[in-house]
C-alpha cells in the first residue's frame, strides 16, 4: 500500500525522487475554466528554490515548472492537471557514506526498515526536495481560492524568536529568512552562519495565517478543517509539532481567558479575540486561520555522529553534500502551499454538500 495524494475532492498526488530525473505532482479535482498558466507558479517555487542565499543549501537548481496536461489555452479544463519539475543538478556521489550507514534524525533506517531497501541518494522520497512538488500543486490551489490571503513567515530560529511589536508584514520578502522582524533578521544571519560554519543546523518555527476565509469551511467530525491543516503541515519533511490558534498556550488559560467573545456586528459576530485560530467545532469561524509548526534541525550534518551501518555495526557518519542548515526557511512556502491545498479542498467540500 503507498499513500502519495493527500485531499479529498481537490486532489493531488506528487512523485519522483530528490536525486531521480524529475519530480512533480498531479492535481486531481480542480474546476474547470480557471485561469492558469506556468507563470502562475513559478513565483511560488523561485520563494522555495535551493542557492538563493548563504543561509540555505547550494544545490543548484532552477525548479521551473512544466504543464504538462488539464490546461488549455490558459484555463484548468477539469482533467489532471500534470507539473514536472526536472533535477538538473544532482551530486549523488555525495551519499556514498549514506549508502553504508543510517544518518539519525533522518529516514534512512526507518525506510530500510520498512522497504528492506532505500534510495540512499539525497534520501530519495524523504528529502526535503519532494516539497518542491507541493508548492506546485499548491499554487494550483491558490486559483481556487482568490478570494483568500495566505502568508507565512520564520518566527523563531534556533530559538532566537522575533518581536511581534516589531512585526512589519512587508519586511517578510526583504530577506532571506521570511522574517518580518529586522533586527531578528540581522541576528539570524550570524547565527545560522554560526551553525553552518561549525557543520552543524538549526531548527525553526513557521507561522502562517489565511485571511479571507469565510465562515463555514470544514466539517465534523472526521474532516475538521483544523485536523486536515494539522495533518497536511505534519506531512512536511522535518515538522514534528503543528498548533492551531493558541496551541499548546491554550492549556495555561481559564476558559474565560480562552474563549473568543462576540458582539453584534455589521456583516455577521464581530470577534474580539481569535484563541481558536479562526477554526470552532472543526469550522472556519470567518476569522484568520493561524497555524505555528516546528522544524527539526536538518539531519545531514558534517558533524560526526554516531550510527550504525546496515549489518548492525557501530559507526559513525558525517555527511557531505549541500545541505540546509536550517530547513525551516525555505519551509515558509511550503507551509504556504499546504494551507492554501487544504482550504481549496475544503472549499468544494463545502460547496458540494451546502450549494
Amino acid at each position: 500500500m503507498s499513500f502519495n495524494t493527500f485531499g479529498r475532492v481537490f486532489r493531488f498526488t506528487t512523485w519522483g525522487e530528490s536525486h531521480g530525473p524529475a519530480i512533480g505532482a498531479v492535481v486531481d479535482g480542480c474546476p474547470p475554466g480557471l485561469p492558469l498558466g506556468e507563470a502562475d507558479i513559478q513565483p511560488f517555487l523561485d520563494a522555495r528554490r535551493p542557492g538563493t542565499s548563504r543561509f540555505t543549501t547550494q544545490r543548484r537548481e532552477p525548479d521551473e515548472v512544466r504543464i504538462l496536461s488539464g490546461v488549455f489555452e490558459g484555463r484548468t479544463t477539469g482533467t489532471p492537471i500534470s507539473l514536472m519539475i526536472e533535477n538538473v543538478d544532482q551530486r549523488s556521489k555525495d551519499y556514498s557514506e549514506v549508502a553504508k550507514a543510517y544518518r539519525p534524525g533522518h529516514a534512512d533506517y526507518a525506510y530500510d526498515a520498512k522497504y528492506g531497501f532505500r534510495d540512499y541518494r539525497g534520501g530519495g522520497r524523504s528529502s526535503a526536495r519532494e516539497t518542491a512538488s507541493r508548492v506546485a500543486a499548491g499554487a494550483v490551489a491558490r486559483a481556487v481560492i482568490p478570494e483568500v490571503t495566505i502568508t507565512a513567515w520564520v518566527e523563531a530560529i534556533g530559538g532566537d524568536a522575533i518581536d511581534y511589536a516589531k512585526f512589519d508584514a512587508a519586511e517578510i520578502g526583504r530577506n532571506p529568512f521570511f522574517c518580518p522582524d529586522p533586527d531578528a533578521a540581522v541576528r539570524w544571519e550570524a547565527l545560522v552562519d554560526e551553525a553552518r560554519k561549525a557543520g552543524s543546523s538549526l531548527g525553526a518555527v513557521v507561522a502562517a495565517e489565511a485571511t479571507g476565509v469565510p465562515a463555514g469551511w470544514g466539517a465534523p467530525l472526521y474532516a475538521k478543517l483544523d485536523s486536515e491543516l494539522a495533518a497536511a503541515v505534519m506531512s512536511i519533511n522535518a515538522v514534528k509539532g503543528v498548533e492551531i490558534g493558541d496551541g499548546f498556550d491554550a492549556a495555561r488559560l481559564t476558559g474565560e481567558q480562552n474563549a473568543d467573545p462576540m458582539r453584534p456586528g455589521e456583516h455577521g459576530p464581530a470577534f474580539l479575540a481569535n484563541h481558536a485560530g479562526g477554526i470552532a467545532g472543526g469550522i472556519s469561524t470567518g476569522q484568520p486561520v493561524r497555524l505555528r509548526c516546528a522544524f527539526k534541525p536538518t539531519s545531514s550534518i558534517l558533524t560526526p555522529v554516531e550510527t550504525i551501518d546496515r549489518d548492525g555495526a557501530a559507526a559513525a557518519i558525517m555527511t557531505k553534500g549541500r545541505h540546509d542548515p536550517c530547513v525551516g526557511i525555505r519551509g515558509v512556502p511550503v507551509v504556504e502551499a499546504m494551507l492554501a491545498l487544504v482550504l481549496a479542498d475544503q472549499k468544494l467540500l463545502h460547496r458540494a454538500q451546502c450549494g
